[in-house]
């Protein structure tokens, strides 16, 4: 089957489930401890231990609690040790979310979105390098595990999966993108299932470039949508999802847990780095979404935002949103995950992914954390604690550098 092929739409879509979810963030190493820290309403930011932050302007992230060692007997030892850190992160997530599916692996494609990658390798070459002391073997090893590629075929080996890889690096639309190309690829029949998700690991470069910009909070708490936000907070982890056919599932008697109802992305051409003030392409995605999906705006009963806490992003998302929404804006229930773990770049789509679908599972909403004061352009409803709700349909977006625009929206119409 030539999953990857560029062949036209079908006529009569298929419906698309998810069978499996698996995460690890700054809030716990799997589903359940992330569930119950999202839940409480707790944050997760902490001191950077992983690198020297002494010259920086901030020194506190949200960084997971990831062991040094192989966890368990699932991996090698040495296939451990060669894996950067965000590899590490994407193993844990996606051996969770086959397992939440009750799958082994197999010939299954695996879709994967990331922004660093294995950057913390790239840092060890550049130092061997400057210090004049490298092996030449070593730097060579180096350069080899650098590469993305090679960290996922090696993941890929380590988790039974055996078919092909794709790697979506689109800045910080990664991972929904990862999860949009594999609701695509089940929806018009190219493939039964699909592994996909995103990751990112914290690293010194990323770190010290995002601080350079001023784009983190001084206090190193983010606020998304408080009238005095004044910047974001990273963050590391990864999110995993088993996109399933909605025939495949029932053959093989799989749990369904939603429906992935539509997928927009689009391209934003204002600025490098800056949204359109008045969000134009993040109300493309929207609409392209909620087209595919056959909903209007009254019928979503949560937006996971994009909300990074930065006065341009926040402003710009609230626009699109009552654009979006129009006079239902008021009613429409909106809070920004980021607040609570922080910013996790490549894997910040898959991981909103999960806590959407947590939320679906649950029957509650998480909160928008920190906000002393919304900004006036929240004329929608700011969840600022977590509330028990009910929830038929959520939406996600995520949104990135070079102007990537993504939105996802899940369901549970349908399903018992």
């Amino acid at each position: 089957m030539a999953y990857f092929s560029d062949s036209p739409q079908p006529l009569h879509p298929r419906p698309v489930v998810v069978t499996g979810v698996g995460i690890i963030s700054p809030m716990g190493r799997d589903l359940a401890e992330n569930t119950a820290g999202f839940r409480a309403g707790q944050m997760a930011f902490s001191p950077v231990t992983l690198f020297d932050v002494s010259r920086q302007r901030v020194a506190t992230a949200g960084q997971a609690d990831l062991p040094d060692a192989a966890p368990d007997s699932g991996i090698s030892k040495k296939t451990w040790s060669r894996m950067d850190r965000g590899t590490r992160l994407a193993w844990m997530a996606a051996r969770e979310a086959m397992a939440d599916a009750g799958l082994t692996g197999g010939d299954l494609p695996m879709i994967v979105g990331t922004s660093a990658a294995a950057m913390p390798i790239g840092e060890d070459y550049f130092r061997k390098a400057l210090a004049g002391t490298a092996n030449r073997a070593q730097q060579l090893r180096r350069v080899e595990l650098y590469q993305a590629q090679r960290q996922m075929t090696a993941m890929a080996r380590e988790l039974g999966v055996g078919g092909p890889i794709r790697i979506v690096s689109n800045a910080c639309a990664s991972g929904a993108n990862a999860i949009g190309q594999a609701f695509h690829l089940v929806r018009s029949g190219r493939a039964d299932r699909v592994l996909a998700g995103g990751y990112d690991a914290l690293c010194q470069m990323v770190f010290s470039g995002f601080d350079a910009l001023q784009a983190l909070s001084p206090s190193g708490i983010p606020r998304p949508f408080d009238a005095a936000r004044d910047g974001l907070a990273l963050g590391e982890g990864a999110g995993f999802v088993m996109v399933e056919s909605a025939a495949s599932a029932k053959s093989r008697g799989a749990r369904v847990i939603a429906k992935i109802l539509g997928y927009g992305a689009a391209t934003d051409v204002h600025h490098l780095t800056q949204p359109h003030p008045l969000g134009d392409t993040a109300l493309v995605t929207m609409q392209a979404a909620c087209a595919m999906a056959g909903v209007i705006p009254e019928q979503v009963d949560y937006i996971n935002s994009h909300g990074t806490g930065t006065p341009l992003n926040d402003i710009a998302e609230g626009n699109a949103i009552q654009r979006w929404a129009g006079d239902a804006v008021g009613k429409i229930k909106v809070s920004s995950t980021k607040s609570a773990i922080g910013h996790l770049l490549g894997g910040a789509g898959a991981v909103e992914s999960v806590i959407c679908l947590m939320a679906l599972e649950g029957q509650w909403l998480p909160a928008s954390l920190n906000v002393r004061e919304a900004d006036a352009v929240c004329t929608f409803d700011l969840v600022r604690s977590p509330r028990v709700a009910s929830v038929r349909r959520v939406l996600t977006n995520s949104f990135g550098f070079g102007g990537a625009n993504a939105t996802l929206i899940f369901g549970k119409e349908g399903i018992a």
